[in-house]
């Protein structure tokens, strides 16, 4: 079964999404973050993506306290992105209550220090974000796309020690239109001991199971929840938790 990982992007404190990474196009979701994580929970949730948006933009942790309060006040697994670009940053991330990073930017700009957080946390705490357009990995929260073709890029990251993806075709991200699935197809073929976790485009829970069907292991999900597109009881049967 499909693992189920509902997003939280952060800007000033607040739950927002924006559509293929610009962040002109943000719009507010909800005020306070821990609400709408203790629904996510709530409704059978194991864990959360959260990404500090004001983080990646300005190249350090922004919304840390948001991170510990979230991780204070529910039991949901967080991976945490956005902003990680120093040894102190990734600390900090999990001091707050962060149990998986994922670096992003960083891996492509300095992969040495990638490694060595993978051979301090651990390859189970360190998730590599391959975020892309039109086939190149996007940087900077979105802001700049380099010539790294998405493939190479990830079977490198899988030779240095890389056991987690998460993947974004950014074309599709917020844009409601469905996932990636032959990509993340390809992905699974080329490197099939990769954890690959499907991000972007989700439009329904049809998107869910089309992914499930072709084996991906794991989801995220955000503007589908946020616009209800997709009901949170409808992913019970996801779950353990049974529908009321």
């Amino acid at each position: 079964m499909i693992e189920l990982i509902p997003a939280i992007d952060l800007m000033d404190g607040k739950c927002v999404r924006l559509t293929q990474g610009d962040y002109g196009t943000k719009k507010i979701y909800g005020e306070d973050p821990l609400t709408v994580a203790r629904t996510f929970e709530d409704h059978g949730m194991r864990r959360l993506h959260l990404v500090d948006l004001d983080g990646a933009r300005e190249g350090r942790i922004v919304n840390s306290r948001v991170l510990e309060n979230l991780a204070s006040h529910t039991s949901l697994v967080i991976d945490f992105g956005g902003g990680l670009k120093h040894d102190r940053d990734i600390a900090t991330a999990f001091e707050c209550g962060a149990q998986m990073a994922t670096a992003g930017s960083i891996a492509v700009r300095e992969p040495e220090r990638v490694d060595a957080w993978i051979a301090r946390y651990g390859s189970d705490r360190i998730i590599l974000g391959a975020d892309a357009r039109n086939g190149k990995i996007a940087v900077d929260g979105w802001q700049h796309t380099t010539d790294e073709a998405l493939l190479p890029f990830i079977t490198s990251a899988f030779r240095r020690g890389i056991r987690t993806v998460i993947c974004t075709d950014i074309g599709r991200d917020g844009m409601l239109r469905g996932p990636a699935t032959a990509l993340y197809g390809e992905i699974r073929r080329a490197l099939p001991d990769i954890f690959l976790i499907a991000s972007g485009g989700i439009a329904g829970i049809g998107d869910i199971e089309q992914l499930d069907a072709a084996g991906i292991p794991a989801v995220i999900f955000g503007k589908a929840l946020y616009e209800g597109r997709i009901r949170l009881k409808d992913l019970m049967r996801f779950t353990n938790i049974p529908e009321n």
